[in-house]
């Protein structure tokens, strides 16, 4: 069975993800993108005709990726973790990158503001449904507060925490997500 080639929708974006975080977010050209992708300029104006559909489209993709982990995490686990603990370590363990998965997306929301739309949706979507699935709202308001604190540290490379309390600090939310 053939492996599936990305598309060059797939591979623009996976190369403007990969050019933003290099070289940082203000940073990415059209140019350098299309060059990574191994697309003609041309080929990244046909999927995204300016520079702001480009960033539009990397936000979507991030979203929709983490919903997909966030949805694998919970369907492939054979521990009965809840969907809250589910939530905790996916969203730890992309605080852990080196390099902030998402750091372009300041660049994205600081270029356009209306970029902050579809991630205030994802996440008050996001929040209904752990609500709906979480026994306890004091549990998913510490977990969920403390998990996006921890993200926004990252993604504005303002850390604290040393690795010892940042683990300290996960493994105390997962027991009161139990």
């Amino acid at each position: 069975m053939k492996s599936q080639r990305p598309n060059s929708r797939e591979k623009i974006l996976a190369a403007a993800a990969d050019v933003a975080r290099e070289t940082g977010p203000g940073s990415l050209s059209l140019e350098a993108v299309a060059s990574r992708a191994g697309v003609s300029k041309g080929g990244l104006l046909y999927n995204f005709p300016t520079k702001a559909k480009l960033m539009q489209g990397l936000v979507e993709d991030y979203l929709r990726e983490f919903e997909q982990a966030l949805e694998a995490a919970r369907t492939n686990d054979v521990s009965g973790e809840s969907p809250l603990a589910a939530y905790i370590r996916l969203s730890a363990n992309d605080c852990e990158d080196t390099q902030p998965s998402a750091s372009w997306i300041f660049s994205a929301i600081a270029e356009d503001p209306d970029f902050l739309a579809p991630i205030k949706s994802f996440k008050q979507q996001l929040f209904q449904r752990l609500k709906a699935e979480t026994p306890s709202l004091k549990a998913l308001l510490i977990c969920f507060i403390a998990i996006e604190g921890l993200r926004s540290m990252n993604l504005f490379d303002a850390d604290v925490l040393s690795q010892n309390e940042r683990q300290l600090l996960v493994s105390s939310l997962l027991e009161i997500a139990k």
